[in-house]
C-alpha cells in the first residue's frame, strides 16, 4: 500500500491536499486504505460524523470492487484518490477487475426509494447506502480499467 499527497491545486491551497492510496484488492487492503483516508481527513479537520459517512461510502465502494470486480481472480490493483473542492470531497476509484454488469451502474441507483430486499442480491443494501450518501456517482469502463467517481458533500476548513 502506498499513499501519496498529490501536488497542490493551482487555484490555491485547500486542506487536505489531494490524497491518493494504491493497494491490492483484499478486504484487509480495503480496511487499511479506508483507515488511512479517514485518518488523513480527521487530521485535516473533517468532523467525526462526516468522517463516518465518508468511511461508510468508501468502504462499501471498495468492498464491492474486491467482492465483484476481482471475484475469483488474483488480487489486483485499486487506486483511491480524494480531492477537496468547494462543493465537497471528490473521489475516484480505479481498478482493473471485471466491468460492472451491462457496463453501467446498478439499476437500483436510478430510484430514490429504498430497494425491495426481495429483489436484492446478498448484502444488496451497499448501493442504496452509496446512493443515499454520495452525489454525482459516475461509472465508466475504458479498456481494462473501471473508473467510479463520486462526491461527498462534506465541509473541510479552507486553509489560506
Amino acid at each position: 500500500m502506498r499513499t501519496d499527497p498529490a501536488p497542490p491545486d493551482s487555484v490555491g491551497t485547500i486542506a487536505p491536499s489531494p490524497f491518493r492510496i494504491d493497494f491490492s484488492s483484499s478486504l484487509f487492503g480495503v480496511r487499511e486504505a479506508v483507515g488511512a483516508l479517514c485518518a488523513h481527513l480527521t487530521r485535516a479537520g473533517l468532523d467525526l460524523e462526516e468522517t463516518g459517512a465518508v468511511e461508510l461510502v468508501t468502504a462499501e465502494v471498495l468492498n464491492n470492487v474486491v467482492e465483484h470486480a476481482y471475484r475469483d481472480a488474483s488480487p489486483g490493483p485499486i487506486a483511491l484518490t480524494c480531492q477537496q473542492a468547494t462543493d465537497g470531497l471528490h473521489f475516484q476509484v480505479i481498478d482493473r477487475g471485471r466491468p460492472m454488469p451491462g457496463g453501467r451502474l446498478p439499476p437500483e441507483l436510478l430510484s430514490l426509494a429504498a430497494p425491495d430486499p426481495e429483489l436484492l442480491a446478498e448484502g444488496g443494501y451497499g448501493w442504496f447506502i452509496i446512493q443515499d450518501l454520495a452525489r454525482d456517482l459516475s461509472y465508466q469502463r475504458t479498456g481494462n480499467r473501471n473508473e467510479l467517481t463520486f462526491r461527498m458533500a462534506v465541509a473541510l476548513p479552507v486553509w489560506n
